[in-house]
């Protein structure tokens, strides 16, 4: 351990976590960066309070944080691990902070990064949709996997953004996420599909495909595309416009042309077998 985290500053800093804290700085690092909004949304039911909370934490070091310049307006706070929380979670994980995998540059450098809005796109699905099962009876979210587990378990056909298994009053489906920030051609985004189509081949379990679209424009376009492709791979797909809800009746079906669907109606729309994920 870095012998500036020493057991005794380890022990006193411990009595200024939470369980909550704790599990928000598992969180963070999970997830590479999350907003406070989107903090907000999964650990607190008052913005106020989470907000005097985040300042807490940043100010002992368990978090970093930043804000980028949009073109227009203002951005929120996005948080990071801080050197001090990866000193806490290695502690938790029994092994030395050099070891735990974490450098503060790079978790920085996100900051940076052009996948920025992409990223934090991704991870506001996961959560309002956390946040939604937190709040809400009947309702859970199972599991989410971000990007890099994803690529580590099916990156030989596919590398969706994320793979979730939401459950909602008895209702459960299992979907890959694609968030589409319309850098990409519609022609390489459909060209995913194929990618699907072998997994499918593969595991022998077909699983929907929600493609979420920076516009009301482009949804249209990939929709109006996707109902041939879709029929022609077999893979199930339904298209949304980010910002609203991913809970909600937001998901147009690839055979829909007007009827939105709860995400979790998309389990009755598309049956899918009991064989599961890993």
């Amino acid at each position: 351990m870095n012998q500036h985290y020493t057991p005794g500053v380890l022990a006193s800093l411990a009595t200024l976590l939470t369980s909550r804290d704790r599990h928000l700085l598992r969180l963070v690092w999970t997830h590479k960066v999350l907003t406070g909004h989107q903090i907000t949304h999964i650990a607190f039911d008052n913005p106020i309070t989470a907000r005097h909370r985040l300042v807490r934490l940043h100010r002992i070091g368990v978090l970093d944080r930043f804000r980028p310049k949009p073109p227009v307006g203002s951005a929120p706070w996005h948080y990071v691990l801080g050197e001090t929380g990866a000193a806490v979670l290695a502690t938790e994980d029994g092994v030395d902070l050099s070891e735990f995998g974490y450098r503060r540059d790079r978790a920085l450098a996100v900051a940076y990064s052009q996948r920025l809005a992409h990223s934090v796109g991704v991870n506001d699905v996961f959560a309002r949709l956390y946040g939604a099962a937190r709040e809400a009876n009947g309702c859970l979210l199972e599991t989410w996997w971000p990007e890099t587990r994803c690529a580590a378990q099916w990156g030989k056909h596919v590398r969706p953004d994320a793979y979730g298994r939401w459950t909602e009053n008895g209702h459960t489906v299992d979907f890959f996420l694609e968030y589409d920030t319309g850098t990409e051609t519609l022609d390489r985004v459909l060209a995913k599909l194929h990618g699907y189509a072998a997994l499918t081949a593969a595991t022998g379990i077909t699983t929907p495909v929600l493609f979420l679209t920076a516009s009301r424009r482009r949804e249209s376009s990939l929709h109006g595309r996707l109902q041939l492709r879709a029929a022609q791979t077999g893979v199930p797909c339904a298209t949304a416009v980010a910002g609203a809800d991913p809970q909600g009746p937001i998901w147009l079906p690839h055979n829909h042309r007007e009827a939105r669907l709860r995400l979790a109606e998309l389990a009755d729309h598309w049956p899918q077998p009991a064989a599961e994920h890993p």
